[in-house]
């Protein structure tokens, strides 16, 4: 039974078993943490999983007890035996019926009360066949499911802001079709990968890729059974590490500004194409599971306040751009600062982050600061019986940029009213732990835990290595130091001896060339 005391998202989660997918990935284990660790009472947390790099889904039950997410749990004490409460179920949402076999799909339909369906391909490269298979009918495949649970009580999809990214002004509302899905669903299933590529084009419109296209079909998957059941979508920008729980900065993900903060504390990525005066669209992955939560609950609330009648279809932005805008002119100087002030001991030079505001501009100081560098380095590597990586990865993000300029160079903005309301809404209880109002954060120190989070959880440098990180950047910053003297006295010696200039004359010339250098 509830505790009477318990507040109203944890009385409606206590002793109820949710469905997961997409719960390797990092929304899903943080639902799984925050779940675990704040609503004590919860039934079954039943995880869609499958076989990936010769693991079964045993092993990587095992993997997922062992993510640094949990690390929190033995600060708190909390006993291991709450590890029980996760149950798997062998399946993929790329299979029909999502690969799950009739037995523990009974269990499912005897015994599931909420679904959080986050299971995605967010690689804005692939195919339309496989992001058709894997966010369309993969969506497909979990409402049909939810057609046959008997107890369902609530969906929440996790959809994402970009679906809509054909406009700059975006709402909280379900948008037109950009086609008919059964039309998109029989081309990727009939056509060759290159005869969809040809077609790609008109099919998309006004879609950057595959992935926004057909996750905007997606949410239609979900609308069509909203008057069937309890129905919301969550919409997220680029999630980012965690503001506060479970630890302030946390991330397993190297994508957004977790990736490029890896790269630059290594003084491997040196140049950004990126407008530092427009909003870049940022959100904590524990705001984003806070309202994955939240939402859950209130459509529920919503049904049983409508005499058991499910409400409209509820859709929400987890934004911060119409809110709580960040501009990374505000914070530039101040990261490099923190990348000094939490460096790495694996660095290889002096991290030196800048950004570029066009992609001609980046080009050449990519082949200035990233090839160049990254050849010779790759060479020491290799010759030092390594496996040299470095040009590989500076051609994959040459390669893509292309298709990124859009995300790098758009503004967007996106109305996030529905949250706040929500956010006001909730008992104050839940308001404190399951918070999704962004308005006390404070972009500085965010970014600094977050520094701190990726030279923790993705360099996997432990804090007692710090002392000598440092000693080694300010070796570094020697080292950089006399290699830009050295570069402007080679540019200085070759004024003198190409155009026969004096010594002061050729002196000139290092202004220029420092004005020119610092523009790439």
């Amino acid at each position: 039974m509830a505790d009477n005391l318990a507040s109203p998202i944890k009385a409606f989660y206590t002793g109820k078993n949710v469905f997961i997918t997409g719960a390797t990935g990092f929304v899903g284990v943080t639902i799984v943490e925050k779940l675990l660790r704040d609503i004590p009472e919860i039934g079954t947390i039943y995880l869609l999983m499958r076989p990936k790099k010769g693991k079964t889904v045993a092993q990587r039950l095992e993997d997922i007890r062992k993510n640094s997410v949990f690390d929190k749990f033995k600060e708190l004490k909390i006993d291991e035996k709450r590890f029980d409460k996760i149950v798997p179920i062998e399946g993929d949402v790329g299979q029909e019926h999502l690969g799950i076999s009739e037995t523990e799909r009974q269990v499912l339909i005897d015994n599931v009360h909420v679904v959080f369906h986050s299971a995605a391909t967010l690689d804005f490269f692939q195919s339309l066949k496989e992001t058709t298979n894997i966010n369309l009918l993969g969506t497909r495949r979990v409402v049909e499911l939810c057609k046959q649970l008997s107890k369902l009580e609530a969906i929440v999809h996790v959809s994402s802001a970009y679906v809509n990214s054909y406009i700059t002004e975006v709402e909280e509302k379900l948008y037109p079709s950009p086609d008919d899905p059964e039309k998109v669903i029989h081309l990727a299933e009939t056509l060759s990968d290159e005869a969809l590529k040809e077609l790609e084009p008109k099919l998309l419109k006004d879609h950057p890729n595959t992935y926004t296209f057909t996750k905007h079909l997606a949410e239609h998957e979900v609308a069509n059974v909203a008057s069937r059941f309890p129905c919301g979508i969550v919409r997220p920008s680029m999630i980012t590490a965690a503001w506060k729980q479970p630890t302030p900065g946390w991330t397993i993900s190297k994508n957004g500004p977790q990736g490029f903060f890896m790269g630059a504390s290594r003084g491997i990525l040196r140049r950004l194409p990126l407008d530092p005066t427009i909003i870049m669209d940022y959100i904590p992955v524990d705001v984003v599971v806070n309202a994955i939560i939240a939402t859950g609950y209130y459509v529920n609330a919503l049904k049983v306040k409508n005499a058991g009648k499910p409400a409209e279809l509820q859709i929400f932005h987890l934004t911060s751009s119409t809110y709580k805008p960040f501009r990374f002119e505000f914070l530039i100087n101040k990261i490099n600062a923190f990348l000094h002030e939490y460096p790495l001991v694996s660095a290889v030079w002096y991290p030196n982050l800048k950004l570029v505001k066009s992609l001609f501009l980046f080009r050449l100081g990519a082949i200035l600061f990233h090839f160049i560098p990254g050849f010779f380095l790759d060479l020491v590597t290799k010759l030092s019986g390594g496996r040299p990586i470095l040009i590989r990865l500076h051609k994959s993000v040459w390669n893509s940029l292309n298709t990124l300029e859009k995300f790098i160079f758009t503004e967007w903005h996106y109305d996030s009213k529905h949250t706040l309301a929500l956010s006001k809404q909730l008992d104050p209880r839940d308001r404190e732990t399951f918070f999704i109002d962004i308005g006390d954060l404070a972009w500085d120190d965010y970014f600094l835990n977050t520094i701190m989070g990726v030279r923790q959880y993705l360099s996997k440098e432990s804090p007692k290595t710090l002392s000598a990180a440092r000693k080694k950047d300010k070796i570094l910053l020697a080292l950089h130091v006399a290699l830009q003297l050295a570069f402007y006295y080679g540019i200085w010696k070759l004024a003198i001896f190409a155009f026969g200039l004096s010594n002061a004359k050729a002196a000139l010339i290092l202004p220029v060339a420092y004005f020119l250098f610092g523009l790439i």
